[in-house]
């Protein structure tokens, strides 16, 4: 049986050690393998989460060369080849760390320096969703071709965007209402909450505003829930 974790209040820390977010497949395969007690098998993996084999493969390939996992072979039986063994590789600090690090950094400077921490943190990511979406006109994985309001389309853009990034979004049909399940700056969030929430805020109505929607509805709740935040994105009616 795959032992779960104890929930907690808000997301999960993204997996973006790369500096690129895994997909939800990946990102749900290398779950699996840290559930697991010892290094398993390819077959393991593919009773264990129903994929096929050849896509288990694939996986576990990506996850190799961005460092999230590692391999031995298995010892010898008979005359048939040997079988890898994969495990998760669990370092003390990674890349993902320091940024987050970093980023903490960085926002008690801002705390320590600006009469108004917050609203300029927000302005900050304002700008910074506004770049975003211009570099990132249609994020991979959102349909804009199916037909919808300009509005829907522009918020199904935020959330595919955020995706991008690393949040791990779940959103319902008209991305209106949104669990961010993930988070690349949980240590920095939870050390300066104010002023990193007002970043991810202030990306949202940037990216919102440049894609055609309305940013007025937009607002973000902190550690809302056991392992999500929620975003709102839709004007309160």
């Amino acid at each position: 049986m795959i032992e779960r974790a104890p929930a907690r209040r808000g997301p999960r820390p993204a997996r973006t050690a790369s500096g690129r977010p895994l997909s939800e497949t990946r990102t749900a395969l290398l779950e699996t393998l840290e559930a697991q007690p010892e290094p398993t098998s390819v077959q393991a993996l593919v009773t264990l989460t129903g994929l096929h084999t050849n896509t288990v493969r694939e996986h576990l390939d990506g996850l190799l060369r961005s460092g999230h996992v590692s391999r031995r072979l298995a010892p010898a039986n008979g005359r048939g080849r040997q079988a890898w063994l994969y495990e998760a590789v669990r370092p003390d600090r990674g890349t993902g760390a320091e940024y987050a690090g970093l980023a903490a950094t960085l926002a008690t400077i801002v705390v320590r320096s600006s009469p108004d921490p917050t609203e300029e943190a927000g302005r900050a990511g304002l700008e910074w969703g506004q770049r975003l979406a211009r570099e990132t006109p249609d994020p991979e994985g959102v349909d804009t071709t199916a037909p919808a309001d300009a509005h829907v389309v522009a918020r199904r853009k935020v959330v595919g965007l955020f995706n991008e990034l690393g949040f791990a979004p779940e959103a319902d049909d008209d991305a209106g209402e949104v669990r961010l399940t993930r988070c690349p700056l949980l240590e920095a969030a939870h050390q300066q909450p104010d002023v990193v929430c007002s970043v991810h805020l202030g990306i949202v109505r940037g990216a919102l505003e440049t894609y055609g929607g309305d940013p007025s509805g937009a607002e973000l709740l902190p550690f809302a829930e056991p392992g999500a935040c929620l975003l709102h994105l839709a004007p309160h009616s």
